[in-house]
């Protein structure tokens, strides 16, 4: 694995040299100063994605210089246009669409090799060994200086912190008891943390560019999906042990990368979402074949919501102007919805409004927020914002909906609550005026609201859900998700899943 290392990066400075000559300007310098951390020496992806033509395939060479000179909303992605010439940035586009000489491999017996286990011994306990409410506890992902920490829900004081691999993506997910957490980082590294013994159990490499993992309800399987290689991987929840890689072909023949998995609990499966095939796939996690059902649809599906029986399936459409409805005991299209600004559909939440049951999804290319009703499948109401947002959130037992401006230019350090029962913004704030607020999530009975300001100084602010006051802050680096245990465990309908 050392020697297949070696090779590709020594092709990656041969292909840079060869641009760097055709081109005339310093291209592995420029590689090397304003792209190589965030995505690899050898363009293998890290805290962004791979840099290779399968990853790219999508992206329009002008869109990829675009991206390169002006940066990308909602990301960690700079513009560069004040640093380097156009020749430059062009020279950096037409290497990235390069192939690889080659494309190391990573199945079988690359996962295998990488696997990491630790083995209980008598100081591990079966209860946890804080006297926090454990079910009330919140995972807060610190993306600044990469780490996490388990934070107390009552009293809101930090019980334990940890390194975490290289950027975290896609959310921490649970055991269905909410005793451990599992991690999937961007470069592929699955992690099992007992949360009750404050302790990393064990890793896998799953991948090399990876999406996100999924837990099945019966707490017995891992699901990882994958953008490099293009594959599926099934692990051993009890010790992260691979048990299968499936690659994800679509029926016309053409491999895909993988979008997002999920875990569908009330029907016992995992749902994948394919971004380069037209179809979803759900896979019976209680067959110990993974049987794979392939699922039809007439556009490339990027984003899922479910609703709350996980009977219908909301997928954002690839022209980001519509969302597909279906259904998935039948397999078929029941709906279209009107969703004018590319939904963020993985922030939807849902509540009852008028004895109807709504879904509401933040836009990420529109100030605006589309509430839908999930019986008819018609807009409601498109509520206006001051900016176009990215999370949203909720509870059972508030009467608000919190949305931010993460995705807009000028008002991203605004939060939008939102009144259930008018559907109105009730109230605008600002918690720190100047900084970027982001990504909200209840306690366990709704009574406090917290919220990242996403920012390498930044700090966790805790809200009274009923007054919207502040009521304390803690400092933390770039603070990104916090995943409440029990609202998670489930399903909390004012959360994702």
């Amino acid at each position: 694995m050392m020697k297949k290392s070696l090779y590709t990066c020594i092709s990656v400075v041969g292909l840079l040299l060869a641009f760097e000559a055709a081109a005339g300007q310093p291209v592995e310098k420029n590689y090397a100063d304003f792209c190589a951390t965030c995505h690899g020496a050898d363009r293998l992806g890290g805290a962004g994605t791979a840099l290779l033509p399968e990853n790219l395939a999508r992206l329009r060479r002008t869109e990829a210089f675009k991206t390169i000179a002006d940066g990308r909303n909602a990301s960690q992605m700079p513009g560069f246009a004040g640093k380097l010439a156009k020749e430059d940035i062009q020279a950096l586009v037409d290497f990235i669409y390069t192939p690889l000489p080659e494309v190391p491999a990573w199945g079988v017996k690359e996962i295998n090799n990488s696997h990491l286990q630790r083995v209980p011994d008598s100081s591990f306990s079966d209860k946890p060994v804080f006297s926090a409410d454990p079910l009330n506890l919140f995972v807060v992902v610190e993306l600044g200086d990469h780490h996490a920490t388990i934070l107390d829900g009552d009293k809101f004081e930090p019980i334990h912190r940890f390194k975490t691999r290289f950027a975290l993506h896609g959310g921490p997910k649970f055991s269905p008891d909410g005793r451990y957490v599992y991690f999937a980082s961007r470069d592929g590294w699955i992690s099992k943390f007992d949360i009750y013994n404050l302790k990393v159990m064990a890793e896998i490499r799953a991948g090399i560019n990876t999406r996100n993992l999924a837990v099945s309800g019966d707490g017995k399987t891992v699901l990882v999906g994958n953008y490099l290689p293009h594959s599926l991987v099934l692990l051993n929840a009890e010790d992260l042990s691979l048990i299968k890689v499936i690659p994800t072909v679509g029926q016309d023949g053409k491999s895909s990368r993988v979008s997002a998995v999920y875990q569908a609990e009330p029907r016992g499966s995992f749902v994948a979402a394919l971004k380069d095939a037209k179809e979803v796939w759900e896979i019976p996690y209680g067959d110990k074949d993974f049987p794979i059902r392939r699922i039809a649809t007439d556009d490339y599906l990027d984003d899922f919501f479910f609703d709350q029986a996980y009977r219908h399936l909301i997928g954002a459409a690839r022209d980001g102007k519509k969302g597909l409805v279906i259904d998935l005991d039948s397999g078929k299209k029941v709906a279209e919805l009107d969703l004018p600004g590319m939904p963020h559909l993985g922030s939807g939440i849902t509540w009852e409004y008028q004895g109807h049951p709504v879904m509401a999804t933040p836009n990420l290319k529109e100030p605006l927020v589309s509430v839908i009703d999930m019986t008819t499948w018609k807009t409601i109401k498109q509520i206006k914002t001051l900016g176009s947002g990215f999370f949203m959130r909720s509870h059972e037992n508030s009467p608000y909906a919190w949305t931010d401006g993460f995705n807009s230019t000028d008002n991203r350090d605004v939060m939008h609550i939102i009144d259930k029962r008018t559907l109105e913004v009730a109230e605008i704030l600002r918690p720190m005026p100047g900084k970027t607020a982001a990504h909200v999530e209840f306690t366990r009975d709704g009574k406090y609201v917290l919220v990242s300001i996403w920012e390498n100084d930044g700090a966790l602010l805790v809200y009274d859900a009923a007054t919207l006051k502040e009521i304390k802050r803690l400092p933390m680096s770039k603070p990104s998700g916090k995943y409440n245990v029990y609202n998670k465990i489930m399903r909390s309908a004012g959360t994702s899943h």
